[in-house]
């Protein structure tokens, strides 16, 4: 996705919450209904600019994230999901590599 600021198996930081976490996938655009978004995102990020899938280190829940609340992880250490293994096999040079699927 030329436009998206992060890719998938990289690790990112929340600007406000200050939390880290992988991204497992991305939206060109926000994909939600606007209900959620009228609930949920209440600083009104852009809907037409990419939007994250994020597992959250050390929680057991995912986030879905505008792009503008997102920056690179500054930290090289690896997360902790419990869904880690489901998306990503191996966690080289600070990237998590997407798993290989085969038929």
């Amino acid at each position: 996705m030329p436009d998206a600021r992060f890719h998938i198996g990289q690790l990112i930081q929340h600007r406000k919450y200050g939390y880290r976490g992988v991204v497992f996938d991305v939206d060109p655009r926000f994909m939600g209904t606007d209900a959620w978004y009228d609930r949920v995102a209440v600083s009104r990020p852009p809907k037409d600019r990419p939007w994250y899938h994020v597992l959250v280190h050390g929680a057991e829940h995912t986030t879905y994230v505008a792009e503008r609340h997102l920056q690179a992880d500054p930290s090289p250490g690896p997360v902790e999901h419990p869904m880690l293994e489901v998306y990503f096999g191996a966690f080289e040079a600070g990237v998590y590599r997407t798993r290989r699927v085969s038929m």
